[in-house]
């Protein structure tokens, strides 16, 4: 009985070696079917390698697709698809998403923010964000307002239409525009458009510009560069190229040219001082004007259209300015200009220095050009009575 179940033990283990899948379901095989088992798992292998392979590839492909999005040269993530919808010849500008987190571009930011934050201190507006607050006109319209000394009006309300923010803008920067001496077709640093944009050069180049004409911070940073893709369509084809613009170009070489004076150092150094000083002028001005029953009691923009200045300067030399000379209202920019340079000529017959100032400085209320010339005044007449 043993030799008989050890006989069956051994033929199933036999049977078991010899098992083939193909003829437990009735397939016929050859006597090359360990052959053919063989290179089917070679093909096998050869499968499964390419999968991994593939599979690898396409991983890659991902990080080279995410590297291109998230590249420096790549369209900004917050522009829309339908912004690439462009027609014959059409252009749109895009820079680097996290442009505004250079060094550079950040300081140069910080420090126009600062500026800006000053100069509406009196109306609680902070400023945090370059792009995301100045973007719908709004706090860009009260700049305006308070630089140069005139009414927008309903411009400088809240509104949330993207229509009337875009139509907001157009009229504000065509008013920055004018003062800024920039010719009617506008400029090409900046448009209404890429404001709404938050193209965020358009923006600095704006503001920059700003600084230049009404005096602001005089440490802003030279030559800070940001790349800018232009992506144009022609010949059906969008096209691309990167363009590096710079927004301050030789900022220090400008105020090396430009010697410095008291009053620089008083506005930079000691506020507290310049309070005296301002009050000190303004009883002198007062002391004359008050012959023609006129009182001055803001420095910083009674003397924006020049009149002031020609009949103070009348009244400490003792003569009358005969009014054709002058516009005696002034209602243009030209008409003011032309007031205060009067003015200046004035003060060069009476044989002092001509001040350091430009007379769209004084238009455009800047407070240091107008120190400046009653300063000028004051050293010669101030014992005049």
């Amino acid at each position: 009985m043993a030799s008989t179940y050890s006989s069956l033990q051994n033929q199933s283990l036999s049977a078991s070696k010899n098992y083939s899948p193909a003829a437990s379901i009735g397939v016929r095989t050859s006597s090359t079917g360990k052959k053919d088992k063989q290179k089917w798992g070679e093909t096998l292998t050869r499968k499964i390698g390419a999968s991994k392979k593939n599979t690898k590839e396409v991983e890659e492909l991902e990080e080279a697709g995410k590297a291109a999005i998230d590249g420096p040269s790549s369209p900004s993530q917050t522009d829309a698809p339908g912004d690439f919808l462009l027609e014959e010849g059409q252009e749109r500008y895009m820079v680097e998403k996290n442009v505004v987190t250079e060094p550079a571009v950040k300081q140069l930011c910080d420090k126009l923010m600062d500026w800006i934050n000053d100069v509406l201190a009196d109306r609680r507006i902070v400023v945090k964000n370059i792009q995301e607050d100045l973007f719908d006109g709004q706090i860009l319209a009260i700049l305006i307002e308070r630089l140069c000394n005139v009414q927008l009006g309903q411009l400088t309300g809240v509104t949330q239409s993207f229509e009337l923010q875009k139509e907001r803008l157009t009229v504000i920067v065509d008013q920055v525009n004018q003062v800024l001496g920039i010719p009617a077709d506008g400029s090409q640093l900046w448009t209404a458009d890429l404001i709404h944009k938050k193209h965020i050069p358009a923006i600095l180049h704006l503001l920059v510009a700003m600084c230049r004409q009404f005096n602001g911070p005089k440490d802003l940073p030279s030559n800070v560069t940001i790349n800018v893709v232009v992506v144009q369509k022609r010949n059906g084809i969008l096209r691309s190229k990167t363009v590096p613009e710079n927004v301050t170009g030789n900022w220090n070489l400008r105020e090396a040219r430009t010697e410095r004076d008291a009053f620089d150092t008083l506005f930079d150094h000691a506020p507290d001082k310049l309070v005296v000083v301002k009050k000190s002028l303004q009883g002198f001005v007062n002391k004359h004007l008050s012959k023609l029953d006129l009182e001055i009691d803001n420095l910083d923009s009674q003397f924006g259209d020049g009149v002031n200045f020609v009949l103070l300067i009348g009244l400490l030399e003792g003569y009358f300015v005969p009014l054709h000379l002058f516009h005696m209202t002034p209602q243009s920019l030209e008409q003011k200009c032309h007031n205060i340079e009067f003015a200046l000529n004035l003060i060069e017959d009476a044989g002092l220095p001509k001040p350091r100032v430009k007379a769209e400085d004084i238009v455009n209320c800047d407070l240091k050009a107008t120190l400046r010339v009653l300063y000028t005044l004051f050293t010669k007449y101030k014992n005049v009575k």
